[in-house]
């Protein structure tokens, strides 16, 4: 189902990506910042996360803070990572390990809190699409859900020709766990130097490769230790298309 159906589609973006590391909230919080900078409020929503801090009494996700200080500290944490997991782990594994279950109910309906209060909404996942996101979902089960473009994170180095082909074939054809056909919609691919490229030859030709094999794949490119995309994106304009 398409969560909140019958309400208008909320403007948002689904960030996931090729594999875990690959740098997803490095470039979620460069999209909230350039969204802000453009004079939008911005929703940000983590539905779980794992490999999170204690402070005082509360679990933190650090992914979780850096999203919520780019977007303006709205709202409160617990609003923007509703479940939250020591371990870390798939989620519900690090749930597990806790005698705790991820809530798929909340997964979704916490997104609601965002739609009423804020122009767009930027979503991120936990490793990429066709990762555990609770017992019955992955993550790309939630993105369908949401019904939100993907942006997809792919690391610029050796092999990730492979990995994003692979992520946008998924995408194309939405299997889910449930074999419940759902066509994502794929924004694009952002291809992020997360490390330094010194001595990786293929970071010069990996998005003329992708684009040859996948045409128009690519949105921008993230240098190592950048704050910008090349080119500019105007991300308001992908998160509120219509299908």
């Amino acid at each position: 189902m398409i969560f909140g159906f019958g309400r208008r589609r909320q403007p948002g973006l689904f960030i996931t990506g090729t594999d875990t590391g690959v740098g997803k909230t490095y470039v979620g919080v460069m999209i909230v910042r350039a969204l802000r900078a453009a004079g939008h409020r911005v929703g940000v929503y983590k539905p779980v996360a794992t490999g999170c801090r204690r402070e005082g009494a509360r679990w933190i996700s650090d992914d979780a803070v850096a999203l919520w200080e780019a977007a303006g500290r709205p709202a409160s944490l617990d609003q923007v990572c509703p479940q939250c997991f020591a371990a870390p782990l798939a989620p519900p594994v690090a749930a597990h390990e806790e005698g705790r279950q991820v809530d798929p109910h909340l997964l979704r309906s916490g997104f609601n809190f965002w739609r009423d209060q804020s122009d767009v909404v930027v979503v991120e996942g936990v490793g990429g699409l066709m990762s555990p996101l609770s017992e019955q979902d992955l993550v790309g089960d939630l993105a369908a859900d949401l019904a939100l473009p993907l942006v997809i994170v792919a690391r610029n180095a050796l092999g990730t020709i492979n990995h994003t082909l692979l992520t946008l074939f998924a995408a194309s054809a939405w299997p889910g766990l449930n074999n419940r056909q759902a066509d994502l919609r794929v924004a694009g691919v952002v291809l992020n130097q997360c490390h330094d490229p010194a001595g990786d030859p293929s970071v010069a030709s990996n998005r003329g490769e992708l684009e040859a094999r996948w045409q128009d794949s690519v949105l921008a490119e993230v240098a190592w230790r950048s704050q910008r995309f090349q080119p500019e994106v105007d991300w308001f304009a992908l998160a509120a298309k219509a299908e």
